[in-house]
């Protein structure tokens, strides 16, 4: 069971919740501190019976903050805004990302900055409990007062309306909580204000990806060890004295990797002497300082990731101990949006270098292997094709890194005049970080093919292993098949089972 704070909550904790549905609850502090809050907004209620306006509580939203709304209205008031708000278009958000958002609602709200009800936060929590989610339509927010439309989707439940998934199934709200046993509670005064301002949908589409990332970072050092191997490279560019000179951590951990991977190898001792090459090429010799950037940026965005997940990002703000509350801009997403463009930039560039090794490996004349690295050239064209499918999808990736957050589209008449995009720099990332495992699959199966063809000689024992773990479930190529099938094995054992291959890696 995890505790919610509000405070406290670690990428390791998410990622038990969300993929291994770990249960959770709200601390008895972060209660008391919701309770508070919740006895200003109570306060509040009071003073605006007397006609005074307070935002998000007798006031209209956005540009109609100026129209005041009569007292018998005002819990009605916060339904309409959900359900107006509830805009959403295009695919819904895989589960993953609904947990996520269901997580991180309930977290942020647990502060005790939002003045909801504790009753709300556990019915949050009792949804992702009970793994019943909101369908959340993917596209409708510009980031700006936070994911507004995602929000809202998940806030109707709610008030039992919308649509969720339960038990694998799409069903009306009414239905999907008769079934897990939960009923509505409703919406009191600046609640339905507090469920839809925030981050928390772009927040947990990054989070997503950047448990994607730790991976990722390890295999292409890991695939393109075996790549190199396959090139008859050298390990000397990743000995540790020359990283020491620029002191990267990234770039460091890298190379540690790479040289680590190729000790032991018979294939780098066979070309160890009177090799007329003196250098290899950029896409191998430079990993540890490609890949090594890539982690730093990765470490950077991990500890942007850190802050935003137990931020407030609600508007207004409940101060109990002073009993005020205050309109501010927390829910701005430019933090995240420059995180996610950056981290896109920054993974694209993973799968670029790799689509440039398997070049070097198809490529006859640099690598020596035979054309296309396939014995019988001609009637079979090899890996010629999926090299052709790197390239393209080194090239998709190039346009989704160009950066969401440099565009600003004003809404809402104007008042919300600068917004950050930050939903599709998230949903954007998720689609690089799929380009690069299906690049690195690519890279693996030709790098696999190509320490074949260097037989009998063998390479590293670590690098064997990951060898023969691929040719159980890929066989080596020895005339033409249909490419595609392998190509989905590989992407699914870099991203599902190369645990293994990875765990020691730094």
């Amino acid at each position: 069971m995890i505790e919610l704070t509000g405070t406290g909550l670690t990428l390791e904790q998410f990622a038990a919740v969300v993929h291994g549905q770990e249960p959770c609850d709200v601390s008895e502090k972060a209660r008391e501190a919701m309770m508070r809050s919740r006895e200003v907004i109570q306060r509040l209620e009071a003073r605006a019976m007397e006609g005074e306006a307070v935002y998000g509580v007798n006031t209209g939203f956005g540009d109609l903050a100026r129209v005041r709304i009569p007292q018998d209205q005002i819990r009605l008031l916060q339904e309409r805004l959900v359900m107006s708000h509830a805009a959403g278009v295009g695919e819904p958000l895989p589960s993953e990302a609904v947990r996520s958002m269901l997580l991180l609602r309930a977290n942020t709200l647990a502060r005790g900055f939002s003045g909801v009800r504790p009753e709300l936060v556990d019915f949050l929590l009792g949804m992702l409990n009970r793994d019943l989610l909101p369908v959340v339509p993917s596209r409708g927010s510009v980031g700006a007062s936070g994911d507004l439309a995602p929000l809202a989707h998940l806030a109707l439940p709610v008030i039992g309306r919308g649509r969720v998934r339960y038990e694998g199934e799409e069903m009306l709200t009414s239905e999907g909580l008769r079934r897990a046993g939960l009923a509505p509670v409703g919406l009191e005064p600046k609640e339905g204000l507090a469920l839809i301002n925030g981050t928390q949908a772009m927040t947990s589409l990054l989070a997503l990806a950047v448990l994607e990332v730790r991976r990722q970072v390890k295999v292409a050092d890991l695939v393109g060890a075996l790549s190199t191997e396959a090139l008859l490279g050298t390990d000397t560019p990743f000995q540790s004295r020359i990283h020491e000179l620029r002191a990267y951590p990234g770039q460091q951990a890298s190379a540690t990797n790479l040289w680590d991977l190729m000790q032991d190898s018979g294939l780098r001792e066979s070309h160890r002497e009177d090799d007329l090459r003196v250098q290899d090429p950029y896409s191998v010799r430079c990993m540890p300082q490609v890949h090594g950037a890539v982690r730093d940026v990765l470490a950077d965005v991990e500890r942007r990731l850190g802050t935003e997940m137990n931020a407030v990002t609600d508007n207004p703000l409940v101060f109990a101990e002073d009993d005020k509350i205050l309109s501010g801009g927390n829910f701005h997403g430019e933090p995240i949006a420059m995180a996610a463009d950056f981290l896109a930039i920054a993974t694209a560039e993973l799968g670029s270098i790799s689509e440039r090794r398997i070049d070097k490996l198809t490529d006859s004349a640099f690598s020596g292997l035979p054309p296309f690295l396939t014995e019988d050239p001609g009637l079979n064209s090899g890996f010629m094709i999926g090299q052709v499918t790197a390239a393209a999808l080194v090239s998709e990736n190039k346009t989704l890194a160009h950066p969401a957050s440099v565009d600003s589209i004003p809404t809402s008449a104007e008042k919300e005049d600068h917004v950050s995009m930050g939903m599709w720099a998230a949903l954007k990332l998720g689609q690089v970080v799929r380009n690069v495992d299906r690049i690195l699959g690519i890279e693996l199966l030709a790098a696999a093919q190509g320490i074949d063809l260097r037989r009998p000689l063998r390479s590293s024992p670590a690098l064997e292993r990951l060898h023969d773990s691929i040719r159980t479930l890929v066989p080596k190529w020895e005339e033409d098949r249909e490419l595609a099938p392998d190509l989905a094995v590989a992407e699914s054992f870099l991203t599902e089972d190369v645990e293994p291959h990875i765990g020691d890696l730094q």
